[in-house]
């Protein structure tokens, strides 16, 4: 849970902001999670890797500042570089790397509203490396022995975000859509919406089945029953929260009824969590009141 705590502080930070002090305590870790697919862990969200022939495939890199780290245990499967490289979204927790590996070589995908987010932002230009490759809605790549699924999911997390299916090693990497071990971050100013996260993990879930080893976005690697549970919270807090709206209740009493969540993560729990009681309940609120007046 402190891990989780920890990465949804950074989560909605960009490398720009991140001074290399604050990062030269992180240590990269490579976990095996399933054939040939492995899981980096450090600072910002799970990098997913494929590894075979066709050389190594990745999803997301984190910040800029650890790409070296990065490279180093990626040293130690394979002699390899980053050949292809899959941003499941634009936050800069993992596309912060992305000049770092496009200069080695790296061909980058992603959804093109990444492309156009980063294209916009306002950060100088070595922080972002831009996708040369996008798409609208799936993409096919047939790499290292598995047909893989690049599946757009609409205004989930983002407006950008990308599940990536692995279906010969059977792994799944949800990018943000999935948060294992805490309440979701659903970036509303980004085109994120309840609805659309709630039908995101739906689309997972579909694509899967009850042996795939899931990779979220943070927190630890999870199974089929977690991505379940993580849905039904989305559905129970949804359901809960619509009920209130119908029953007149303004935006400061949803904040203020610790009931609606508890459920499933009391206030106490997440209370040192970036996402908190209140924070999430501020989001479920604003995002259904929104989708009512449309």
């Amino acid at each position: 849970m402190k891990t989780i705590k920890i990465l949804c502080i950074l989560l909605i930070s960009t490398s720009a902001l991140f001074s290399q002090r604050n990062l030269d305590n992180v240590e990269i870790k490579i976990t095996p999670v399933n054939g040939n697919v492995y899981v980096l862990t450090g600072a910002g969200g799970n990098i997913g890797l494929l590894t075979g022939d066709d050389g190594l495939f990745m999803i997301d890199d984190q910040f800029a500042a650890l790409s070296e780290r990065i490279k180093e245990q990626l040293k130690t499967i394979s002699d390899s570089p980053v050949k292809y490289l899959v941003n499941s979204h634009y936050h800069g927790d993992h596309t912060g790397g992305n000049v770092n590996f496009q200069k080695d070589g790296a061909m980058i995908f992603a959804h093109e509203n990444v492309r156009n987010r980063l294209k916009n932002d306002t950060l100088p230009k070595e922080f972002n490396g831009l996708p040369i490759v996008t798409f609208d809605q799936n993409l096919g790549l047939h790499i290292n022995e598995n047909d893989i699924i690049v599946s757009h999911v609409h205004h989930a997390h983002t407006d950008g975000d990308a599940l990536i299916y692995f279906p010969q090693s059977n792994v799944l990497h949800t990018g943000d859509t999935f948060f294992n071990g805490s309440f979701p971050y659903i970036d509303l100013e980004s085109g994120g919406s309840v609805e659309g996260n709630i039908q995101a993990a739906k689309s997972g879930l579909a694509l899967i089945n009850e042996n795939t080893k899931i990779i979220p976005g943070h927190g630890e690697i999870a199974t089929y029953a977690d991505y379940e549970n993580y849905l039904k919270m989305l559905e129970g807090i949804r359901d809960k929260i619509n009920m209130a709206i119908a029953a007149g209740k303004s935006l400061e009493e949803v904040v203020a009824d610790t009931s609606l969540t508890a459920d499933f993560y009391t206030d106490d729990e997440m209370k040192d969590s970036f996402i908190n009681g209140p924070k999430i309940r501020t989001t479920f609120y604003n995002s259904l009141v929104k989708q009512i007046e449309e």
